[in-house]
């Protein structure tokens, strides 16, 4: 039988996307064979992650501040706001080459589990669009999978009322792929092809 705070600490990794119990397991007895000073600082470091990061107002991003770093640069290419399921695919993206800035939804329509168009930052993407005439093309980068292809759709039909350009990001990412994992050669291509709605 294993000690109450071990069960406890793996019963939390195994909560974590991709871990099971048995990796779960070798994290913490990974924990527990590391000098105590280690422990705590990854202790710290995950306090931190709670307590040191904002969501900007701007874009839905999480960041050090308030606006974030990308909506303060003036640099970047104001015209084209890429559309993206969460922050993983900001940086994707980033590493990409794109230069314009971000709306970041939080995830995308799956009735399956339960989230709607609602659960998602649509609304603020079209206040958004509304409080500026800088933005002339939107581009969806949901992943290409059933869930981002009808977010895709929904908020394509939204923005109909707007007067810009709404493009998706060419193919050439994966049917079932997600941005996170795709190298930055295809993303650039997909970026550079992609086509309007």
């Amino acid at each position: 039988m294993l000690p109450k705070a071990v069960q406890n600490l793996i019963e939390e990794f195994s909560r974590l996307p991709g871990i099971g119990p048995k990796s779960a397991a070798r994290l913490v007895f990974y924990l527990l064979s590391r000098h105590k000073d280690d422990v705590k600082n990854l202790s710290v470091a995950i306090e931190r992650l709670l307590d040191d990061l904002v969501t900007c107002k701007s874009c839905f991003n999480i960041a050090d501040s308030d606006p974030c770093e990308i909506c303060l640069d003036e640099n970047r290419n104001r015209s084209a706001l890429c559309v993206v399921e969460d922050p993983l695919d900001v940086i994707s993206l980033e590493r990409a080459g794109f230069d314009g800035l971000y709306h970041v939804l939080g995830g995308v329509i799956s009735p399956i589990n339960g989230i709607g168009p609602d659960d998602l930052r649509i609304g603020e993407l079209i206040k958004r669009l509304r409080m500026s005439d800088k933005i002339k093309e939107v581009i969806l980068a949901t992943n290409p999978s059933l869930e981002g292809e009808a977010t895709a759709v929904y908020i394509s039909d939204k923005l109909s009322q707007f007067d810009i350009k709404i493009t998706r990001l060419a193919r050439g990412l994966p049917m079932g792929g997600d941005l996170e994992y795709a190298d930055e050669l295809t993303l650039s291509r997909a970026l550079e092809g992609r086509k309007e709605f």
